[in-house]
């Protein structure tokens, strides 16, 4: 049996810079059309200048590949002229609350304060993407943003916003409430919970943020996407680090999952029964949503069993060691 995928987008993707990046970014570009790139680099992406320095650094990383990055600066103040300038070179800003995940430190404290540049965003019509936790109990911190969610939705109807890597059904219940909001979902939120992490021995590979949360929460997940919701969209947040800053006390939070994110999402659609609703998670409802003109270029599984590596240079992936179902063919620009 054989699958061919139109485009695929990975609407949440973190190439780090340097090294890293040039280690990582070919797994991303040999399956993706495109995908939205995370600006919490060690100096924060906040200005013009450093979007188009990343981009070129990560065009170059990917080498012949037909990839685009779609570029997002880190959210601060931004001024009209600023936004005005960059609104033709980014797919939109990304807000982190302050030190709630890696090089988040120069995220945002006061969420009533900000409302000036959310306004700008709306009129300018530059979507705001979102990590949303608060600082509280771990379990509860997404959970607990959703009033943040809710207040800025309602404040602002014309500005586009995305939940990113959501992991509850209380997200997909403000999903439903508002039609300027959207989210991504990540495929280790579709597999895995709490359980999986620190049920035994801890796991670190496979502790990321937001942690992933209960049965209940992962089978909403799993039906909301596996249902054909029109606002979700996949989002890999593949976050790599060195295996030596995973497996380590204090270790650093990300799943690397790029190498693995298209062929395990079809071994989990067509487990569900429900293949035909792949090409709109992974790729048309976010076309719809951020209005986008994706690099043509089809991508083609067959149903041939293969081995994950246990590493990809310094770093362990997602599902290493683990035997999926789906292969990829080959994969083509149009």
């Amino acid at each position: 049996m054989q699958l061919t995928l139109d485009a695929p987008l990975d609407m949440h993707l973190h190439l780090r810079e340097g090294e890293m990046l040039t280690q990582v970014a070919p797994h991303s570009a040999a399956h993706f059309s495109g995908a939205v790139i995370m600006p919490n680099l060690r100096t924060p992406v906040t200005s013009l200048q450093e979007v188009l320095d990343y981009q070129a650094a990560i065009l170059e990383a990917c080498g012949s590949e037909a990839f685009r990055p779609y570029m997002t600066l880190f959210f601060r103040q931004y001024s009209r002229a600023e936004l005005l300038a960059a609104r033709e070179h980014i797919i939109g800003i990304k807000l982190y609350p302050a030190g709630i995940t890696t090089q988040s430190e120069a995220g945002v404290m006061d969420f009533h304060g900000i409302d000036q540049t959310l306004a700008l965003m709306e009129e300018l019509e530059i979507p705001l993407l979102i990590h949303g936790e608060s600082n509280g109990f771990v379990m509860d911190r997404e959970q607990e943003f959703m009033a943040t969610y809710q207040r800025l939705a309602e404040s602002f109807p014309s500005l586009s916003i995305v939940m990113e890597h959501i992991t509850t059904a209380a997200a997909l219940s403000v999903l439903e409430q508002y039609e300027n909001v959207a989210a991504t979902v990540t495929l280790h939120h579709l597999m895995l919970t709490l359980d999986d992490v620190i049920g035994g021995l801890m796991q670190p590979h496979l502790f990321c943020k937001p942690i992933a949360k209960t049965p209940r929460d992962r089978e909403a997940l799993r039906q909301a996407v596996f249902s054909g919701h029109p606002r979700l969209m996949f989002g890999s947040d593949s976050a790599p680090h060195p295996r030596h800053a995973k497996e380590c006390c204090g270790c650093a939070a990300g799943i690397f999952s790029a190498p693995v994110a298209l062929p395990m999402l079809v071994q989990l659609f067509a487990a569900a029964d429900c293949l035909e609703q792949l090409p709109a998670f992974v790729s048309t409802n976010a076309r719809r949503f951020y209005r986008l003109e994706p690099v043509p270029r089809t991508v083609r599984f067959h149903d041939q069993p293969w081995q994950v590596p246990e590493h990809y240079g310094t770093v362990r992936p997602f599902l290493a060691g683990e035997t999926l179902e789906w292969s990829l063919t080959d994969h083509r620009n149009s």
